[in-house]
């Protein structure tokens, strides 16, 4: 964890201030990948009943893979485009790199795996930057087909949205300033100032256990690097996999303790989506299909690995029909 970083990727302060900035601006618009004024990924008629299973046994099941067009996939063949909720201020997941302007990571390069699959070209996306605490309305309203931006799939979500088979595992850590008394989620938070991202599973792990600490919710984690780089906060909680980021980012700051938690990534979907859900775990499979050589395994070492050792394999998916 916080490994060697990218010297491409080296963000200050400022830098730091002016993306999240331009993420609270709106729409993201990498060259070649966004068409501007897009309308929003209007629904086709659908039940108004939509019920999640009432019991959550195991939450990352999900529907098995298909490549049959049904009315989402469909409606996103007749648009031309799939419009997608990312991030872009998580460094090496989604983030804008400065050296071409364009949407870059581990994430984005999966959107664009889902729209070569389902429109043959990789380029026909329209990035939307979404805010941690708006991913799932913008799939209730339908202003996204789909929304890859480190989520984690829990029995709260599954209620509100659709998940695909688990893409990554990580969990909640803490991300200090080095030479901090903060040594892990424990009591040595008591009385500090605590930041994480309204909506997060972190905002849920503080709920529970705050340790003492006063919590400081703001919109996007990278808004909550700005202030432990500023010194308005003592520590942040976030996942493992964003807290390496952010640590390649400043090596002002590093990983303390170990993550607190188990957790999977899966791409959101609206809930009456199945036949976009089951067309994005075939992606899926042929993601992780090719064992070191895959196009999984490809992403993780492009763009994880510096920070995120030792994984030899991507998640095994998890089906429930």
């Amino acid at each position: 964890m916080g490994g060697p970083r990218r010297g491409r990727g080296w963000r200050t302060a400022t830098t730091a201030v002016v993306c999240a900035a331009a993420a609270a601006a709106g729409p993201a618009a990498p060259a070649g990948g966004t068409v501007s004024g897009q309308p929003p990924a209007t629904r086709a008629s659908a039940p108004a009943a939509v019920r999640a299973p009432a019991k959550c046994a195991d939450p990352e099941a999900s529907l098995r893979p298909s490549t049959a067009d049904g009315p989402a996939v469909q409606r996103i063949k007749n648009r031309g485009r799939l419009i997608a909720g990312v991030d872009q201020n998580s460094y090496r997941w989604g983030y804008r790199d400065p050296a071409t302007g364009e949407l870059s990571g581990f994430d984005i390069d999966l959107v664009r795996a889902v729209a070569k699959a389902v429109l043959g070209d990789p380029g026909k996306v329209t990035f939307l930057a979404i805010p941690t605490n708006q991913r799932i309305p913008a799939l209730e309203k339908g202003k996204v087909d789909i929304i890859a931006r480190t989520m984690t799939i829990n029995c709260d979500r599954i209620k509100q949205v659709a998940f695909s088979t688990a893409y990554f595992e990580a969990g909640q850590q803490v991300l200090a300033p080095k030479g901090s008394p903060v040594t892990a989620f424990d009591e040595s938070l008591k009385g500090k100032r605590v930041c994480t991202a309204k909506g997060s599973t972190g905002e849920s792990e503080l709920k529970h256990e705050s340790h003492g600490a006063t919590v400081l919710t703001v919109p996007n984690q990278l808004d909550c690097l700005v202030r432990l780089q500023l010194g308005r906060v003592d520590a942040v909680v976030t996942d493992s996999a964003l807290a390496a980021g952010q640590a390649a980012q400043d090596p002002s700051v590093r990983l303390v303790g170990k993550p607190f938690t188990t957790e999977s990534y899966g791409v959101a979907m609206n809930l009456r989506d199945q036949d976009l859900v089951r067309r994005v775990n075939a992606v899926l499979e042929d993601y992780r299909r090719g064992g070191g050589e895959s196009p999984w395994m490809v992403a993780y070492r492009k763009w994880l690995a510096a920070g995120i050792e030792g994984i030899t394999a991507p998640p095994e998916p998890k089906y429930k029909d």
